[in-house]
């Protein structure tokens, strides 16, 4: 799609100038110029990483993905208050960007293979460029669960994770909801 929500929103941006596999962002255009889930109060998609290793995972999204970050010792509820802003012990909580949320079935068919999963969340990065970011991310020392592999929705690979599950590193071929 090309625009925003605001064009939508003001009527510079009609349905006949959108891509035919463009989705609609409200059920209601005229409501585009009300925030997501108006009237619900929520603000915004907190997602959550338990870790067997919270220290290395909050140093490895900080460090090597470089996600900027809020401290707050005062939730870490062990009574630690680094004197170094952003140290890993403290509760670092950390601003991913713009977001969107899909959902995928737990039983589908894709080019005569039938997938199936068990219901759960999954935790994915979207990049523009999967090789570069993966190369980029490799320099850092990030390693991953495999090798890039086409996911019909886009070419993806699993990014281990220190302490946690790996994170789903995706280019994604389908229309975002995001805006870039």
């Amino acid at each position: 799609m090309v625009g925003s929500i605001d064009d939508w929103a003001s009527g510079s941006l009609r349905a006949e100038a959108m891509p035919s596999a463009a989705v609609h962002l409200s059920a209601d255009p005229a409501r585009m110029d009300e925030p997501y889930a108006a009237g619900m109060g929520i603000l915004a998609v907190h997602t959550l990483i338990h870790s067997d290793d919270a220290p290395a995972t909050r140093a490895f999204l900080r460090d090597v993905l470089g996600f900027p970050f809020v401290s707050d010792a005062a939730s870490s509820g062990d009574g630690f208050e680094s004197p170094v802003v952003g140290d890993e012990r403290d509760w670092l909580i950390f601003g991913t960007g713009p977001s969107e949320l899909g959902v995928h079935p737990t039983s589908s068919e894709w080019e005569g293979q039938i997938h199936t999963s068990p219901l759960h969340h999954e935790i994915a990065l979207v990049v523009d460029d999967i090789d570069a970011t993966v190369a980029d991310l490799a320099a850092k020392g990030a390693t991953f669960a495999g090798e890039i592999t086409d996911r019909g929705f886009g070419r993806g690979v699993p990014l281990e994770v220190p302490g946690a599950d790996p994170i789903l590193l995706y280019e994604a071929r389908h229309t975002t909801a995001y805006e870039r």
